[in-house]
């Protein structure tokens, strides 16, 4: 009985019980607690978030097939948009890769009955012998074909940056040539549109070789179109799957010309300003230049600047719509199975037939405006009225007695104009000059050393030519520019020494080191140091403009650029009336150039501090210096200008370098107008026959005046006497001035050592130096020093003809173009 009782108590914990701590929830209450709480009631804000955000399975899955089915259709609506009649016709560019192969052999097949289309008109393109438009009724489609020059790289790449489709017309033994890889390269790097691979001449083959022939010409063409599908065009059936391939292949966007509009003229004429007519008061060689052209990107608006490659930024004063050259009517009547309904084109004559509609007036008060440069006002940094002590120190300073010699018989106030020899050698030193003698570095052989290569240079010329035919030699000698031969000589020896000894200068032994480098100044660390990016600013940079948060403002201005739905649509033809244009670019036309036309987003027509991400070409192996001059393709910007380069880094300090690297990608900084980024970058050199080299390609980086771009520059000096970490360095510096001037500046050596001078020592520039660890005697002293450098002003929209050397041609002359 007594157990069954204690069954029944069960059992009680003693004393040594082990308590756990209860769980530490933070002092808020569980789910469950508010569940109970609450007894059901839910409010309105949670039913509304949970609705917004947690969906079931279903609901997720049917929403994101809605949101890739609507993605597909709007892919799809703007394939067949393109070529059609509610859209712009398809743009083709016929580029022959080969010095041997004619692409007008091509263009003059697919223009053929045969091929199924009918033929518009010849030139349909201003200023373009070969280029017609092509109407396909079986497929409902249009193109225009033009046959793009390779003599002119610029023409090329501006063709190629408008153009739907490029068509590639290969070697059937050889694909291209250096020239075609050339341009290839250029083509890659601005960004490729679609494109299709051609070649001729494989019908012709044995039966046996023609199977070889495509198999080998696919192995070529492997490195560039790895997934390109090659198409033999020999015949009109051929043409017909090559029409039908390109008007349904897959468009590749670029990102540059996909948010901007642009127009590519068809038809182009120019009226003289008569006199005081125009914005500019109507002054000699300018006009108002009416172009006609198909609307591609987005829609054009008539406030909107616009930019005519290699000639600048102009205004429009209104838009009309003529009748479209090559309309497209498909008619309602049953047609055979398979086959497209009737076409109905207008004549030749169609703007002169139909009556031309005003689409757009532009209002001047709306009118976007031409001002690339901020207006400088030369008294904004000036003081107050100077004070009274400052106007008695000048009047003592006027009034004291400075001796020095004049021309016997001149006047006082002619006197005063003369300047003393020995000011002007001790004042301040001009920023090029500085910075030329910064580059200069002393050659490591003395005179006797240059005499004796001389010398035995010399009698190497003479012992070849006692051994060769002199007439070969002097026909030789012909051909090469000494003057350019040494200038490349001296290039390359200053990139070799910069490569070997980095920002490395001696000190000059004539003027003392701190009137010399007073510009430059010590870091403690390069990394965390601080610099003012606003302080002692040149005077251009009152010219250019600046935005608070660039990014910021090129998303806001991206986004309001593909909401727009005001102006001339896409795929309309119109005529622009660009006023107060020069008349040099009707003569580029008439050369047979293509004219091409972008409206510009707000601020691309204001300059600032453009900054670009180039990498060296592999092509282009010489040394190309800061501040050099170079071409550059920008987008749908051409223009000229000297940058500077920079180290690419994410530091808030870049240091600059004084050539373009081979194998580092490099910031190259320039004054330039603005330019949205995404945008491809090409730099080009021009050599003194005309003929243009690439020598870098990248990509737009930013827009920034205040990234800080520091030079430096590296003193040098040899340890004299060691004694464990304190030594006496000589060679750095040449009096005790100098030394007592930089004394606060941070040593280091190049085996690593730190440290700093503690006294001077004579007064020949021996000083004594204590650093952090032993010194070896094969080490150098090595001092830092900085400042900071800005491109240089010299931005010019108007770039000259390239004149290439194509292989198997001669070089193209001057003279030989129809430059009117």
């Amino acid at each position: 009985m007594a157990a069954n009782v204690e069954k029944q108590q069960g059992h009680r914990p003693g004393i040594y019980k082990q308590k756990n701590k209860g769980h530490k929830h933070g002092k808020h209450r569980t789910k469950g607690e508010v569940d109970r709480e609450n007894k059901g009631r839910v409010s309105v804000i949670a039913i509304t978030k949970k609705q917004r955000k947690e969906q079931n399975k279903m609901d997720r899955r049917n929403r994101a097939n809605q949101l890739r089915r609507n993605k597909k259709d709007l892919v799809l609506t703007e394939k067949r948009r393109l070529g059609s009649r509610d859209g712009p016709p398809h743009l083709v560019a016929v580029l022959s890769l080969h010095a041997e192969i004619d692409a007008g052999a091509v263009t003059k097949l697919l223009r053929g009955e045969g091929a199924g289309g009918v033929v518009h008109r010849e030139e349909f393109v201003s200023g373009i012998s070969d280029s017609f438009g092509l109407i396909l009724p079986r497929f409902k489609q249009r193109f225009i074909f033009l046959k793009t020059s390779m003599a002119d790289i610029h023409s090329l790449l501006d063709v190629a940056k408008i153009a739907d489709s490029l068509l590639f017309v290969l070697d059937p033994t050889e694909g291209w040539d250096s020239y075609g890889d050339y341009c290839l390269s250029c083509l890659f790097a601005q960004g490729l549109p679609s494109h299709a691979l051609v070649c001729q001449g494989v019908s012709g083959l044995p039966v046996k070789k023609r199977v070889e022939s495509r198999r080998a010409l696919s192995k070529i063409t492997e490195s560039r179109f790895p997934d390109a599908r090659l198409f033999p065009l020999d015949s009109e059936q051929d043409a017909t799957l090559l029409l039908r391939h390109l008007g349904s292949q897959r468009q590749r966007k670029l990102g540059f010309r996909s948010r901007r509009s642009h127009l590519l003229a068809q038809y182009a004429t120019f009226t003289p300003n008569s006199p005081g007519e125009g914005s500019s008061g109507g002054p000699t060689g300018l006009g108002t230049l009416c172009v006609s052209g198909y609307v591609r990107g987005r829609p054009l608006r008539v406030d909107r600047l616009v930019h005519i490659s290699g000639h600048g930024d102009f205004q429009l004063s209104q838009v009309d719509a003529p009748a479209d050259p090559l309309l497209l009517n498909l008619t309602s009547r049953p047609t055979k199975p398979g086959k497209g309904g009737e076409v109905e084109m207008v004549g030749d004559g169609g703007e002169a037939e139909a009556p031309v509609r005003l689409l757009m007036k532009a209002d001047p008060s709306c009118r976007e405006s031409l001002q690339a440069e901020a207006e400088v006002d030369p008294m904004e940094g000036e003081q107050t009225w100077p004070t009274e002590s400052e106007l008695l120190e000048a009047e003592e300073a006027r009034k004291k007695k400075h001796v020095m010699k004049v021309p016997k018989g001149t006047s006082d106030y002619q006197a005063t104009w003369i300047v003393d020899e020995d000011e002007d050698n001790n004042g301040d030193e001009d920023e090029e000059s500085s910075s030329d003698e910064d580059d200069m570095l002393d050659e490591p052989m003395d005179g006797d050393d240059e005499d004796n290569n001389s010398q035995d240079e010399e009698e190497e010329e003479e012992e070849v030519c006692s051994t060769e035919r002199p007439g070969a030699d002097q026909r030789y000698d012909e051909h090469m520019d000494k003057a350019a031969e040494e200038e490349g000589l001296k290039r390359y020896r200053e990139a070799r020494a910069n490569e070997i000894f980095p920002d490395e200068v001696d000190t000059p032994l004539d003027t003392a080191a701190r009137i010399r480098f007073q510009r430059y100044r010590g870091l403690k660390s390069f990394r965390s140091s601080p610099w003012d990016p606003m302080e002692n600013l040149p005077l251009n940079y009152s010219r250019i403009f600046q935005f608070q948060s660039f990014e910021r403002t090129r998303r806001r201005t991206l986004a309001e650029a593909a909401a727009e739905q005001e102006g001339a649509m896409v795929g309309w033809y119109v005529t622009l009336h660009v006023i107060d244009v020069p008349i040099s670019v009707m003569e580029s036309v008439q050369s047979g150039r293509p004219l091409i036309l972008v409206s510009l987003l707000p601020h691309e027509q204001k300059m600032s501090v453009m900054h670009l991400l180039v990498r060296r070409h592999p092509s282009n192996t010489a040394p190309i210096k800061s501040k050099e001059e170079l071409v550059f393709h920008c987008g749908f910007r051409r223009f000229r200008a000297a940058p500077i380069f920079s180290q690419h880094t994410s530091a808030d300090k870049h240091k600059m370098e004084r050539f373009l690297r081979p194998d580092a990608p490099t910031v190259v900084s320039l004054y330039a107008p603005i330019t949205f980024p995404p945008a491809g970058v090409l730099l080009f050199k021009q050599r003194t026959d005309g003929v243009q080299d690439l020598v870098a390609t990248g990509s737009l980086l930013s827009c920034d005046p205040q990234r800080v771009v520091l030079k430096r520059l590296v003193l040098s000096g040899h340890p004299f006497k060691i004694n464990r970490r304190s030594a006496v360095a000589r060679y750095m510096f040449f009096n005790r001035d100098d030394i007592m001037w930089f004394k606060p500046v941070e040593l280091r050596t190049k085996w690593g050592r730190r440290g700093h001078i503690k006294e001077a020592l004579g007064t020949h520039g021996h000083m004594k130096c204590v650093f952090d660890n032993q010194l070896r005697s094969q080490d150098t002293v090595l001092m830092n020093l900085y400042k900071r450098v800005y491109p240089r002003w010299t931005y010019d929209p108007y770039v000259p003809l390239s004149l290439p050397w194509i292989k198997g041609e001669d070089p193209v002359e001057m003279d030989d173009l129809d430059m009117e």
